[in-house]
Parts: C-alpha cells; structure tokens; sequence
C-alpha cells in the first residue's frame, strides 16, 4: 500500500482509504467488522465516516464498537456540519455547534480524539472567523489533530486560508470533493485552489456510484441488487447519453490494456494531482480486496492524455 502526505501537512494516508456510509445501514455489526479489520489488514489507514452517515450517528457507532485497539493504527476522519436533527438546531459551522458535535462524534466513535475533522458543507449563515477559531481551539485542545472541508466553492477555500494565515490559525489541510472520470467539475477552480494552497484531495464517488465499474449495461435494467435499482435518482444523475458514451469508450481502452474499469477509475485518481487517498466505500471483504489491488496501474503520459480525449 502506498502511503502519502495529505496535502502540505504532516499527516500521513494510505493512497486508498475506506468510506464507512456503509457501516450501521447497509452492511451490519459483523459484516462491518469483518470489511473494517480486513482493511486495516491490507494497509489502508484512512477510514473516512461523518456524523450524518447511517441515519445520524449509525456509522460512527460501529466504527467505535469495532475498532478498540486498533484504533491507535488508523487515521481516523470523521464530519460535521450536515444536519443532525430534523428540526434544524443541530447543523452549521457556528461555535456553540461545532463544540457539541465534536464531543458527540468522540462519545460514539469511543475515542478522545479525531485525527481529520472536516466540514462537511459550507455555512452560509457562520462568519467563517467563528468557525476557524473554534476549529483551531479543538486543535490546540487536543481533540483534533487536522482540519479539512468537504464541499466547499473554491473561492471559500482561498478566504478560510488567508484567513487562517492572517491569524495565525490552524488551516484546512485537505479537501473532500466528488471527482471521477465523468465528474470532471471540479478541475475548473476547486483543484487549482487546492494545488495552491497545499490541500490534499480526498475524492468521494470514484466510480460515480457504480456507473464507471462496468455492471450496468447500456439499455438494460439495473440489476436488482445495485445502488442503482435501489436509487433511481441517482441513476437518473450519472446514466446520461454522455457518460454512457464515455463508458463505452473507457471499457475498450482498459479491456485492450488488459485492465478492468475498476482498475483505470482508481488508478487515474491517484495519478491526479493534488489526490492523497482515494476513499471508496465497502460492503465485502472481497470488494476491499479488489479496491487495495485497483491503483497498481501505472498510466503512462499517452495514456493519460488518450483518457483526456474520452473524457472532457
């Protein structure tokens, strides 16, 4: 497994981390610790979760009743920010927020401290001062190690960073955003900012919900059992006239290279820049097995750009 800095920081991430929205709902307590000991078998570190995954606080309970003394082997990430109750008091950036999430994250996950913590969305209604200093203080206090965001704009990114330069504030070292080889958005402002400024790229949906493994046939019914069948809205997101073009497309460049689609989705991530860990989610042993082995594909500077061509 290779192992790279986050960012500009110190911290250090397996190049292929495991996203656990899984945990708590679709895979259950046994089949979660099976997946969660199995990746830290094989060299992943990074374990990406978020208080909201698994119907508000599902996710991170299990990764607390599971990891005990493998804890300290980890980097554990966990997110705030996304709405934690219905009724709107649980949510945001502001510092009366950010203090009783974090001690809620701490109590399920069973640890007393978060190596990544991360906004999971912007807060248009917190002064994003407010929000820098009551990060910096978790920082200083020890229940944090690192601070990162999830789905900010970019020009946000540039003012949380000057911010935090102007007063001498621990900054975001990472950043968590989609990106794919048919989610491409991103390369527009957000990747430049986060090569400026020394962010490490964590990037969520790396096969864009299953679109870019190869199961789904064009024209035909997703199978029952898919991501897909179960949600068609996000099938309706991903399976469009163009990205099934470009499926096609891809499917034949990997195929002549004797590769599979899982194989060039990951491995085209983690040559991009700026991409610590590519975070992929698990609900096998098998499917962690094949997730670890997925980025050993060395793409050369022609294929690169032939991948360019299929795909912007």
């Amino acid at each position: 497994m290779q192992i790279r800095n986050l960012g500009g920081s110190g911290l250090r991430v397996s190049a292929v981390g495991l996203g656990c929205n899984n945990f708590g709902q679709r895979t259950d307590l046994e089949t979660s610790r099976k997946v969660i000991h199995k990746a830290i078998d094989l060299g992943i570190t990074l374990f990406d979760t978020a208080d909201i995954y698994a119907g508000m606080g599902g996710s991170e309970t299990v990764l607390g009743a599971v990891l005990g003394d493998r804890r300290k082997d980890i980097v554990l990430a966990t997110k705030y920010a996304k709405p934690m109750s219905n009724d709107g008091t649980k949510q945001g950036a502001s510092r009366r927020y950010i203090m009783s999430a974090v001690e809620a994250s701490l109590t399920r996950l069973k640890t007393d401290y978060i190596d990544l913590y991360q906004q999971h969305d912007y807060d248009p209604l917190t002064p994003m001062e407010e929000t820098l200093r009551a990060l910096d203080d978790l920082v200083r206090q020890g229940k944090v190690r690192y601070l990162g965001n999830s789905n900010f704009p970019a020009w946000r990114i540039a003012e949380a960073e000057l911010m935090a330069r102007q007063m001498n504030l621990n900054r975001f070292v990472s950043c968590q955003d989609e990106y794919s080889l048919v989610v491409r958005g991103i390369e527009n402002d957000l990747l430049p900012a986060a090569q400026e400024y020394k962010l490490g790229l964590l990037p969520f949906f790396p096969l864009a919900s299953g679109l870019l493994t190869g199961k789904y046939k064009r024209g035909a019914a997703a199978p029952a059992d898919t991501r897909f069948a179960k949600a068609p809205a996000l099938k309706d997101r991903y399976v469009t006239p163009r990205n099934e073009d470009i499926v096609e497309r891809l499917q034949a460049f990997a195929q002549v290279r004797g590769h599979t689609m899982l194989e060039l989705a990951f491995s085209w991530l983690a040559c991009r820049p700026q991409v610590a860990s590519v975070i992929a989610g698990a609900t096998r042993v098998e499917q962690i097995e094949q997730n670890v082995k997925a980025i050993s594909w060395n793409l050369s500077a022609e294929e690169i750009a032939e991948i360019d061509g299929i795909t912007k």
